[in-house]
């Protein structure tokens, strides 16, 4: 892939965002970053166990459900490139500081929202947001950390993503069973938010190099347009109500949605500055990691996401139970990142931590897929524990290893390139895994009702989470549906998770360089002969 990367040397450190800086000096310009990024991840986890008292206050489906998620994972994949693209453009301190501003504002529309279509709405401005600071967060660490110390502090971003979401579920969880209600779990990250808006002003000082601003937006809409089809398609097809699987609407709707994809990959191939660089896309150790990240993305997103409704629905938890019940998936999520990004620092092996998390993040997965509506929670524990290490030495080090395989000047792209597939896997796995779920609740609620002389139809086999209204022997079979089609879920997750493993395995460890930019010598970066095996 030598001749897809710029042969010359790398230019002088005023083209580099970032100097040398000293632990302390990196530790105080985290400060605010860390606390946007902590915000980020709390509001997309705050709302896990509150949704099935929102979807059931706003009349929702199981579908809407899924989209309240979706909607959110997909504004923040189909964003992430373009401020990963700005980030190397512009002051990434500005881009962060205008992403926790556009957060407040879908943080305080979805808090007042009284329908469905305005929670959609708001979920997706906050996934604009959360793109922003998930990929601006990667970034900034990117250029200001040498990528063989950036395990240590890859570490610390891990940590936080560990407790915001270990302490999303359950705070929310807390919020919704007091006076205040479901909705202050979207109004109480506002003052987090302004918080860390104060401490990025006050502590992130990184140097800035004005370059010409060229934004691909016809490639960025081509690829929201394409990818929300397609997820569009997934989530109502099969349904009585709208259409088949096999249908003209289907083959539209999929054929379209390539067509859209296929034609955003032309224009990424034609214009200067792309949101997703091919030439970086395409090297070796980011191609593998793309790949795992996906599969990551599903297990991440899709294990979260469903977990808290089937500790409410199925096993009759209150939403601060349900939180209590998901900590061995945090617990495990935060020993995996930090041990492993501390080891990291000190021996600079990363591949075996790679090869390991998705050995567990199967294993875990597999095992919960074995879960019913009355399998012993401390064996839930277990597994979801096991799930949570493997997660937590994959995310933050997949990042890690294409950033020491790009120049400083593409950190930006490169980083928000991996995050936004993982968010892409995430939103897919979401909806995909939302639809498989609720026609396995209906064929099973059906079933079940009909034991009882009950026929099918209503609300009780059409996705409905609302269970207080239902007579106690229909809410009975409607718990049991629910806890026994969560194991297909983790089933389909554990296959996918295969593509992780086989993705890392493949993957080329090279030593972790000690310099912020590649040095002369590495501008062939995934070259065979740059490479050590392990």
């Amino acid at each position: 892939m030598a001749n897809h990367v710029a042969s010359k040397a790398p230019e002088t450190a005023e083209s580099v965002d970032a100097v040398v800086m000293t632990h302390r000096q990196i530790l105080e310009a985290l400060t605010g970053l860390l606390a946007a990024f902590f915000t980020a991840i709390l509001s997309s986890t705050i709302v896990a166990n509150a949704l099935p008292t929102i979807i059931s206050d706003l009349k929702g489906t199981q579908t809407d459900f899924a989209w309240v998620i979706t909607a959110a994972l997909l504004a923040n994949a189909a964003t992430t490139p373009i401020w990963g693209k700005l980030a190397d453009l512009f002051s990434k301190k500005l881009l962060v500081q205008l992403s926790i501003v556009i957060f407040v504002i879908g943080s305080v529309m979805a808090g007042l929202s009284d329908n469905m279509p305005l929670l959609l709405t708001a979920r997706v401005i906050q996934g604009i947001a959360m793109g922003g600071l998930t990929a601006l967060a990667q970034a900034i660490i990117g250029t200001m950390i040498p990528p063989r110390q950036r395990g240590r502090y890859s570490g610390y971003m891990g940590a936080v993503m560990a407790v915001g979401t270990a302490g999303g579920p359950l705070l929310g969880g807390l919020i919704v069973d007091s006076p205040l209600g479901w909705r202050w779990t979207f109004y109480v990250c506002v003052p987090l938010a302004v918080i860390a808006l104060v401490l990025l002003q006050k502590t992130l000082k990184i140097k800035h190099v004005r370059r010409p601003a060229k934004i691909d937006w016809a490639g960025a809409t081509l690829l929201t347009a394409g990818v929300s089809l397609i997820l569009i398609w997934v989530s109502f097809a099969g349904k009585a109500d709208y259409y088949d699987w096999w249908s003209w609407q289907s083959a539209l709707m999929v054929g379209g949605g390539l067509l859209l994809l296929v034609a955003m990959v032309f224009v990424e191939s034609r214009v200067s500055q792309p949101i997703i660089p091919l030439k970086i896309i395409t090297q070796r150790t980011t191609a593998l990691a793309i790949l795992a990240s996906v599969a990551t993305g599903v297990a991440m997103f899709g294990s979260s996401s469903f977990l808290g409704q089937y500790f409410q629905i199925s096993r009759g938890a209150t939403p601060t139970q349900a939180g209590l019940l998901m900590l061995p998936l945090i617990a495990g999520n935060l020993i995996g990142s930090v041990v492993s990004g501390q080891l990291i620092s000190r021996f600079g092996r990363w591949k075996i931590f790679l090869v390991a998390g998705s050995v567990l993040m199967i294993g875990g997965l597999g095992l919960a897929a074995t879960i019913d509506h009355a399998t012993d929670l401390t064996l839930v524990g277990i597994y979801i524990a096991i799930l949570g290490l493997g997660l937590g030495m994959l995310m933050q080090n997949l990042v890690l290893a294409v950033q020491n395989t790009v120049k400083a000047q593409d950190i930006g792209s490169a980083s928000s390139s991996v995050a936004f597939f993982r968010s892409f896997g995430g939103a897919v796995g979401v909806s995909v895994l939302g639809a498989v779920l609720a026609n396995r609740v209906s064929e099973l609620s059906s079933s079940g009702l009909a034991k009882l002389g009950v026929p099918a139809g209503g609300s009780a086999s059409s996705g409905s989470l609302d269970l207080v209204d239902m007579p106690e022997p229909i809410r009975n079979i409607i718990r049991a549906a629910y806890g026994d089609a969560t194991a297909m879920i983790f089933a389909i997750s554990a296959v996918i998770g295969v593509v992780a493993l086989l993705s890392v395995l493949f993957i080329k460890e090279r030593a972790l360089r000690k310099t912020i930019d590649l040095e002369p010598a590495q501008q062939g970066a995934d070259t065979p002969e740059a490479a050590t095996a392990k």
